[in-house]
């Protein structure tokens, strides 16, 4: 089983790099990562082998994926000037998107992800300006102080944290979501989103190593952080996106018109990728 293989943050960082370097290796990929096999390894090879058969094609990770480039390039063609990547894990799109060369990125994750992860990637130029810091953004001063440095010289930030609300709980969120809206320069804010009917599914998932970590799923949606600061600029639901990327098995169809009121979550079972604009910096 999966479970027994991923013990660190890195395992779980490895497994979600798998799912995009099996993408990338199909005729018909929706991205190309061409990093992420090495990153995966063999150990992010051996998680995905022995999950259960429900979560080895990793659909909903790779409509993410892509939704998340989607969503960047738009915030790009805004005049975005700098994505701030907290909690990046095994993250490479500084490297494989199309990013102008004095384009900035930040990132930040614990010291032993970072230490491998430069490791794994020596030698590997960045296609835009990458500065990667060691932060335990659990830490409310160490988060503080390295949002003030990150957002230094940027006007117009998109902050990015991909795969992290589900492993917090409300309080954390809430303080993350105020120390971001307290910088007016860090514009929008990106990242994907349970309801609490998703929630409750993927605990009962036999074999899901996430399940016993996941805890924040608000049943009022993005009301959750309007109340913070923010403001709501786009949803999509994930499952909608993996139809039309055509990766949602059969099996799943009914799920992809499932469209709550983003506000009002309630018991459906829906998760979605949401980009939130700063209302300070509006």
């Amino acid at each position: 089983m999966a479970d027994a293989l991923v013990s660190t943050v890195s395992d779980t960082a490895r497994w979600v790099a798998q799912y995009r370097a099996d993408e990338s290796a199909r005729p018909d990929a929706i991205f190309r990562d061409p990093l992420a096999a090495r990153l995966a390894g063999e150990q992010g090879r051996a998680i995905l082998a022995s999950s259960p058969r429900a979560l080895r094609s990793g659909w909903s990770i790779v409509a993410r994926t892509k939704l998340l480039d989607d969503l960047i390039a738009t915030c790009v063609a805004d005049g975005c000037d700098r994505v701030v990547n907290l909690a990046c894990g095994f993250d490479t799109r500084p490297y494989r998107l199309p990013l102008p060369p004095k384009f900035s990125w930040f990132e930040a994750d614990l010291p032993a992800l970072i230490d491998e992860k430069e490791r794994l990637l020596a030698g590997e130029t960045p296609a835009c300006a990458l500065v990667r810091e060691r932060v335990d953004l659990a830490d409310e001063g160490a988060r503080r102080a390295f949002l003030a440095r990150a957002s230094e010289g940027a006007k117009r930030t998109l902050v990015v944290t991909e795969g992290l609300l589900g492993y917090l709980d409300a309080a954390v969120v809430s303080g993350l979501g105020r120390d971001l809206a307290a910088v007016p320069s860090l514009r929008w804010w990106g990242f994907d989103l349970f309801s609490p009917g998703a929630l409750a599914r993927i605990k009962k998932m036999r074999g899901h190593r996430a399940a016993p970590m996941l805890g924040f799923a608000p049943s009022e949606g993005v009301a959750f952080f309007e109340a913070l600061g923010w403001r709501l600029v786009e949803v999509h639901s994930i499952a909608r996106a993996a139809r039309r990327f055509r990766r949602l098995p059969l099996p799943l169809l009914p799920a992809a018109w499932i469209e709550p009121d983003p506000r009002r979550l309630g018991t459906a079972v829906w998760f979605g990728l949401v980009r939130l604009e700063n209302v300070a910096s509006a």
